[in-house]
Parts: structure tokens; C-alpha cells; sequence
């Protein structure tokens, strides 16, 4: 082994060069695993505080809050508000539901800023919300509180405000109680939200919110009709609830047994699989892009120790006739070539941390941190690439003649 890790050392820039392409391979395969497992963290903590027993039913498949892309989508009819009352009626699996208005950035041509005096935010998503919806997903408040039911009864133009929100309107952190204006009305805030948990590709939609009660953003924009409807299971039946609530929303719009829905139906776990679809495709091209890398080191390494066979056939032919076995001549070049690629591996684990940390830095928001998982399969990868590449080279070395090795010059 020290004469192997001395042959590796006596040629630094040589075998600098040769394990490149194990460094990008390593590199790229275990950055992309850690920003992928940070993101997906993030999607997971954000989906169990929304509620992990909720159903989620809406017109159109995707962001609720932007319109679908799908032309087929387009077409459907959207939900009618009564839907949550038969939903909670005749689901006996369902323990309440609540409605989400969603009211877009524009409105009859008029985008929606929020504006106090000396400062303003246009980067808001405006919601209605029923009463109920603080019992079915909760969300921790800064300061303040949730509206009443007697303020959503009576349309009071109250709002809760995102953490976001409260920032650019509000930077003394002063929000409560007081007044802004939104699309040439006035709220006044009751309830500035913490910091949300989670999101998607480290951006969490809810910091961004101004959630006013449902009858209020019903009496403002009649003509807006992007019902959301979100059905909480009881405890242990949300697979009974999702049944139910898919049975009696087909029901209540006159769908035949055949056809397809007509309405997009979702629970958390069923978005996080999607996701993991998404990142599963494009983990597949960070491996692919890894194995190349690898390959490229391998076929490196194979070549520099060929190149190093042949170089030492005298110290193959001494060792030989000093009475080296064939297997002492094999492990020498294979623990060498383990040595090139092992510290390639090292070398590519250490600068897709430094990278992971870099990121996490400058998007403090993504949760992006090395899975041990990584670590370990990355250099075990390295080091294999090492013993299949290496192999042919150690043969040949182990094949030679002592005799003919001591002639050669």
C-alpha cells in the first residue's frame, strides 16, 4: 500500500489530471442530491403545514392562483361554493370544509397593489377565505388573530397579512390595527403571519398573502369565481374522505359513470409524489451527466496506469524475482488506482459541499445540506470506478515475466 500511494504522490500533477473527470462526476451527482433533498423538504414541510389530512379540490390541475395552461382545463366549469356544504353534509368521512377564494393579480385590467403612505407591495396574492379556514389549516400569527365569523358575515374589510407583506408595507414591524389600501378599498390588519414553513424551490407563496374573509372578496369581485374547496378527513379515513368527496363532486355536476373528472382532485402526499417525479427525471440527468464524468476518470485512470505498467517494468521484474506473487502485483496497481480515484472522490465530496454551503448562503431560503446517504455512496462510486478500471492494468502487470521484465530498459 506505501509503495502505491508513493507511486500516486511522485506524480501529483499527473494524477491531478487524471481523476478531473471523477471530480466533476462526484461533484455534480452529490450537489444535485443535496439541493434536490433540500427542495424536497421543503415541499414536504410545507404540504404537512397546510394540513396532512386536507383534500384539495379545485377546477384546473396546478397553482390554484394562476391560470391552467392546459387547454383542455380552460374549458371546465368552475366550482360553485354550495359544493362545500353537500361535501360536509353527505361525506361522513369528511369533518369539515372550507372554501379559498382566489382573486388574480389583475383584475378587469387593474393590477393589485397594496399601497400605505411611502410604500407599497405588488408582489401579493389576494385570497377570501371562509371562517372555518383557520380550524382546517392553521398558521401562526406574528401578532394579531384571525377574523371572526361575524366579520366574514358582515363583509368587515379586515385582512391578515403575510410576513412579506408586513415587511414592505409595515417595515417597523408595526402592523396590527393599522390601515391600507387594496384595489381603491381600505383594511385594516388583524393579523400579520409568521414566517411560512416549507415551500417550493425555496419560495413559500403564503409570506406573500393579504387573506381577507370570503364574503368580503365575494361583494368585491362577484365576478371572480376561482373557487378552491378543502375537505379536512377525520382522523385515519382521508382515503375514505378522498373517495367521498370525488363521488359527491361527480354526483353534484352530472358526470357519467365513464367519463373522466372534470375537476382536479389532490392530496398532499399525491403533490409530493408528482414532485418526486419531477426531480426523480432530473436526477437522472445529473446522473447521467456524473456517469459520463466518470467514465471519462475511469478511462483516465486505466490509461495512466497502463502508461505507469509500463514505466516500472523493471520494479515489476525486482519485485517478481525478490519473490512478489502475482496477487502482491495485483493488489499494488489495484490499491493505486483505488488511491486516484478515492481521492477524486474526496476531492468532489469536499467541493460539492463547499458549493451546498455557497447556495444555502445566497438563497438562505433553500434548505439545501448533504444527505449522509450522498456522502457515502459518492465515494464508495469513486473508489469502485477505481477497482473496474483498474483491474486490466494490474493484470497485465502481474502477467509479466520476471525475465523478460529485468531485460527491459
Amino acid at each position: 500500500m506505501h509503495m502505491a500511494i508513493a507511486a500516486v504522490w511522485t506524480h501529483k500533477f499527473r494524477s491531478m489530471l487524471t481523476i478531473l473527470g471523477i471530480v466533476i462526476g462526484i461533484t455534480t451527482v452529490v450537489t444535485v442530491s443535496a439541493l434536490l433533498t433540500g427542495l424536497r423538504q421543503g415541499v414536504v414541510v410545507f404540504f404537512q403545514e397546510l394540513g396532512p389530512d386536507n383534500i384539495f379540490v379545485y377546477r384546473t390541475s396546478g397553482d390554484p392562483s394562476q391560470d391552467s395552461q392546459i387547454p383542455k382545463e380552460k374549458k371546465r366549469r368552475p366550482l360553485k361554493p354550495e359544493y362545500a356544504d353537500y361535501i360536509k353534509r353527505w361525506c361522513s368521512s369528511v369533518a369539515d370544509t372550507g372554501l379559498v377564494l382566489y382573486i388574480p393579480p389583475v383584475v378587469d385590467g387593474n393590477p393589485l397593489i397594496a399601497r400605505v403612505p411611502g410604500y407599497e407591495s405588488d408582489t401579493i396574492n389576494v385570497n377570501g377565505l371562509s371562517a372555518n379556514m383557520y380550524a382546517i389549516s392553521p398558521r401562526d400569527f406574528d401578532a394579531g388573530r384571525y377574523f371572526t365569523p361575524e366579520e366574514d358575515q358582515r363583509g368587515a374589510h379586515v385582512a391578515m397579512i403575510g410576513h412579506n407583506v408586513a415587511e414592505q408595507l409595515f417595515p417597523d414591524g408595526h402592523a396590527v390595527d393599522r390601515t391600507f389600501m387594496l384595489d381603491g378599498a381600505e383594511y385594516t390588519v388583524i393579523g400579520a403571519y409568521a414566517k411560512a414553513k416549507g415551500g417550493f424551490f425555496g419560495e413559500n407563496g403564503q409570506d406573500n398573502e393579504i387573506d381577507i374573509p370570503l364574503r368580503t372578496a365575494e361583494s368585491r369581485y362577484p365576478q371572480i369565481n376561482r373557487f378552491m374547496i378543502i375537505a379536512k378527513a377525520k382522523p385515519g379515513h382521508r382515503q375514505d374522505a378522498y373517495d367521498e368527496t370525488e363521488g359527491t363532486i361527480r354526483r353534484l355536476r352530472h358526470l357519467e359513470t365513464a367519463a373522466e373528472d372534470d375537476f382536479s382532485i389532490s392530496t398532499p402526499d399525491q403533490i409530493i409524489q408528482q414532485f418526486d417525479k419531477i426531480t426523480g427525471l432530473i436526477g437522472l440527468v445529473a446522473i447521467a451527466i456524473s456517469a459520463l464524468g466518470l467514465l471519462v476518470g475511469g478511462i483516465g485512470v486505466m490509461n495512466i496506469m497502463l502508461v505507469s505498467v509500463t514505466e516500472r517494468t523493471r520494479e515489476i521484474g525486482v519485485r517478481k524475482a525478490l519473490g512478489a506473487r502475482k496477487r502482491d502485483i495485483i493488489g499494488q496497481f489495484l490499491i493505486e488506482a483505488m488511491t486516484l480515484t478515492g481521492a477524486g472522490g474526496v476531492l468532489g465530496l469536499f467541493v460539492a459541499i463547499m458549493i451546498t454551503m455557497l447556495v444555502g448562503v445566497l438563497v438562505p431560503s433553500i434548505s439545501a445540506k448533504v444527505p449522509a446517504w450522498a456522502l457515502i455512496a459518492g465515494f464508495s462510486v469513486s473508489v469502485a470506478v477505481g477497482v473496474f478500471f483498474g483491474v486490466w492494468p494490474a493484470v497485465k502487470a502481474a502477467q509479466l515475466d520476471p525475465v523478460e521484465a529485468l531485460r527491459y530498459e
